[in-house]
């Protein structure tokens, strides 16, 4: 269908033929109107099996509704964002949305959940836009939600069904100035946020799941990698190449993927992902798949282009891992959680001062009032927890989080890196334009941290060793 035609079925009212006119579009004809409507065969009654989540998103409305009794409580899906003129992005649900319902990336645009407050308790009610009767316009001329358009939409029944919650029409909804709402109100943001920092058990199930499709994607890319080095882009070609395994194996990526080769690696946030990959460089790709429930895997690793590492990149690079290591061992239940950090950076100073790096001893850069010498190299801190989002729980207390006690059930990164920016004269020229980093995803047991992404290469020579049965 052509642009024109998709724009007098959006743009046009077309009830009757004198209604489906615009000052630069002619009317339906009368044959399309009398027919668009009937010739439909009837559709399926059956109900889809309660998803294996509703039980778990159940009991996390629950806690909600403790938290606040007597208040409504309001949590919105969100709505498409515009792109650019007619276009959207990919829609994605609010997150504590999402959480409380147990809708991934099949959740419907401009949905609502209301706790309405009764005697002990809340009346929870999921409204949505439901299917379109096929002898309404919306069916066929609304390009954002006709599913002519779009595709089927559930119905009222079927998403009752699947997510255990009762549902109704969206336009029954009606707001009050009573209602509580996400990001209105701060105490209902903290604590929907806070509710994600202990995974339960599908939590942590669907985090493997994301862990292991990013595993895949990571082995494409080192499968890859010939090509990679042949394309003019090659930062470009690696996020393709990911892409692709997201989208095969989940609902995408759950951030931009970073693409760093060379200096760019240097750049903690490196997007624009538009540089060569060249041989004898090293290559930072921090990336991690999203599933359809919205959870996300977030890993990095630094791979040496040629495959093997300079003398110097692997100093660098088994520097970051020390570090890595030393914070994993330094990460137990009832251990606050920026002990993490606190270990990394302990290696970081030590390491950066033999080098000669530093001013001061590793001593007096680890001192926590006139030190941090050793952060020029490694600005970023070491670890953040992981979930539906990638920086889960953000609007958790600092008591909560940073100074917060590790718990089984937790999910965090452990992501420590060195950075020597190509314009950095603290450093010997050698080191100049080489950025490492090293981030593994860590589920917290009642016995200690396991690393759910150790199954993906991370010392240098294990590293060189992936590189090369890849090349066989």
């Amino acid at each position: 269908m052509t642009t024109d035609e998709r724009d007098t079925i959006a743009q046009e009212t077309t009830e009757t033929p004198a209604a489906a006119t615009t000052n630069r579009k002619q009317p339906f004809p009368a044959g399309f109107l009398e027919s668009i409507s009937t010739g439909w065969a009837e559709r399926p009654a059956s109900l889809p099996p309660q998803r294996a989540e509703a039980p778990y998103a159940a009991a996390r409305r629950a806690a909600v509704s403790a938290a606040f009794p007597g208040s409504r409580l309001v949590i919105p899906a969100g709505s498409f964002k515009q792109r650019s003129n007619d276009t959207d992005y990919p829609f994605r649900a609010h997150s504590a949305f999402s959480h409380l319902t147990g809708w991934g990336a099949d959740a419907v645009p401009d949905s609502v959940l209301v706790f309405e407050p009764v005697e002990g308790g809340h009346d929870v009610t999921l409204y949505l836009r439901e299917r379109a009767d096929r002898t309404t316009t919306e069916f066929y001329a609304d390009a954002s939600i006709g599913e002519f358009w779009i595709g089927p939409r559930p119905s009222l029944e079927a998403v009752a069904a699947d997510l255990g919650l009762a549902t109704a029409h969206v336009d029954a909804f009606t707001s009050t100035d009573d209602d509580l709402t996400l990001e209105a109100d701060d105490e209902l943001t903290r604590f929907v946020s806070e509710l994600r920092l202990v995974k339960d058990p599908y939590e942590i199930a669907q985090l493997r799941l994301a862990v292991e499709a990013t595993g895949r994607g990571f082995d494409d890319i080192v499968a890859e990698l010939p090509r990679i080095i042949d394309t003019p882009r090659g930062e470009r070609a690696i996020e393709g190449v990911f892409h692709l395994r997201a989208r095969t194996d989940g609902n995408g990526e759950g951030y931009d993927t970073i693409a760093a080769s060379g200096p760019h690696a240097c750049y903690l946030h490196w997007t624009r992902n538009d540089g060569a990959v060249v041989p004898g460089d090293l290559v930072l790709i921090d990336a991690g798949v999203e599933v359809d429930s919205l959870y996300t895997a977030d890993i990095t690793r630094t791979l040496p282009v040629s495959g093997t590492f300079s003398p110097v990149q692997r100093r660098i690079h088994e520097t970051v891992r020390e570090a890595a290591d030393a914070a994993f061992a330094a990460a137990r239940p009832g251990v606050k959680f920026r002990a993490i950090h606190e270990a990394a950076m302990e290696v970081i100073a030590a390491r950066t001062a033999e080098w000669g790096l530093l001013p001061v001893t590793a001593e007096e850069a680890l001192d926590a009032d006139r030190g941090g010498q050793h952060r020029r190299y490694m600005v970023h801190g070491t670890s953040h927890h992981l979930g539906i989002d990638v920086h889960d729980c953000a609007e958790a207390r600092r008591e909560m989080y940073y100074d917060g006690v590790l718990e089984a059930g937790m999910v965090f990164t452990i992501e420590p890196g060195l950075y020597f920016q190509i314009d950095d004269l603290t450093v010997p020229e050698e080191y100049r334009g080489i950025g490492v980093r090293i981030e593994d995803d860590i589920l917290m047991t009642e016995n200690g941290p396991v690393n759910l992404s150790a199954h993906i290469p991370r010392t240098a020579d294990d590293i060189e060793a992936w590189i090369a049965r890849a090349r066989a």
